[in-house]
């Protein structure tokens, strides 16, 4: 499930960076590559854990399906939150620098 979780979410990304590709403002080709290193880890992770357990593999138990369902969200959500203070560093749009040094 987690890899399954992080793999949809760097697709939905990529579709999204892809579709303003051009336009790279809020610098989501970040954000893809935060979601597909954590995909290529997920990845290699059922690997090697297809290599100990064989056939076992496919049939998880229900309880470790929602562990590992949980743990790609969170995986997804500290993407999100790496992204969101890049952003905020990097502040493409100058919104930041606006807000924090307006003269009053």
């Amino acid at each position: 499930m987690t890899l399954l979780t992080t793999v949809f979410a760097a697709i939905i990304c990529t579709v999204i960076w892809y579709k303003n590709a051009p336009n790279s403002e809020m610098k989501l080709g970040i954000l893809c590559w935060l979601y597909w290193g954590a995909s290529i880890m997920w990845l290699v992770d059922a690997i090697f854990e297809y290599t100990e357990l064989h056939a076992e593999y496919f049939t998880p138990a229900p309880v470790d399906m929602l562990n590992d369902f949980f743990l790609g969200l969170s995986v997804v959500a500290l993407g999100l939150i790496i992204w969101l203070v890049i952003l905020l560093i990097k502040d493409p749009k100058n919104v930041l620098k606006t807000a924090l040094f307006v003269q009053r």
